[in-house]
């Protein structure tokens, strides 16, 4: 069995982080290739000229891909709640629908769980459990990574979000992996490299080692 059979595709996959600038954006890339999978990112701040959406047409090379619009989307490099205050604007959850897709279908999530989205004490867990979606955690590589994975864990499952799997970036740090894989039984998808040249034959490249490893 391949570790894309591990996977349910009937629901959509969220990719959520450990914090900010963890590599969600290019795991995004790498699971849409893979999958075959569609891409939306429903709140999407700072970068007017394309944000996440622009990087992931570049990235991207399957046939039937497809970026949906993003629900809301802010000029200012802030958290999604300050961002949409600076333009007197509030993020509605309930104004968030998932779109129409043929394809499985990759959702992109701002910065970490605990990342406000409004001043209704409402966050991107409360994203994902009104999306309805499983996850996948990214972990970047770095010291104290093994305490804000294991936090970012524990608050998943305490609102019993399903956690698809664990995508690590970066250079491999010892004994990181086996003691989070001990505390938390969960599956390691893939790791990530720092690429050289990130481009679509890179992205291309990397999925084709993902089931051979």
């Amino acid at each position: 069995m391949s570790k894309k059979d591990t996977l349910d595709l009937s629901t959509p996959i969220f990719v959520t982080g450990i914090g900010t600038d963890v590599g969600k954006t290019i795991v995004s890339a790498i699971l849409c290739e893979w999958l075959h999978a569609n891409y939306w990112k429903p709140v999407q701040s700072g970068d007017p000229n394309g944000g996440d959406s622009k990087t992931l047409k570049k990235l991207v090379s399957h046939s039937s891909f497809e970026i949906f619009k993003e629900t809301y989307r802010f000029d200012a490099p802030l958290s999604p709640h300050a961002a949409a205050h600076l333009e007197r604007k509030e993020i509605e959850l309930d104004s968030i629908i998932p779109p129409e897709s043929k394809n499985p279908i990759i959702i992109e999530g701002a910065g970490g769980l605990l990342v406000p989205l409004n001043y209704q004490n409402e966050t991107i867990c409360d994203l994902i459990m009104h999306l309805k979606t499983q996850v996948i955690v990214v972990v970047k590589e770095y010291l104290g990574n093994i305490n804000h994975t294991l936090l970012t864990i524990a608050h998943l499952r305490e609102h019993k979000i399903k956690i698809a799997g664990l995508v690590f970036v970066g250079e491999e740090l010892p004994h990181t992996w086996d003691i989070i894989e001990k505390i938390t039984g969960l599956p390691l998808l893939f790791r990530v490299p720092i690429f050289a040249k990130l481009n679509r034959n890179a992205i291309v490249s990397f999925v084709k080692q993902i089931d051979n490893k």
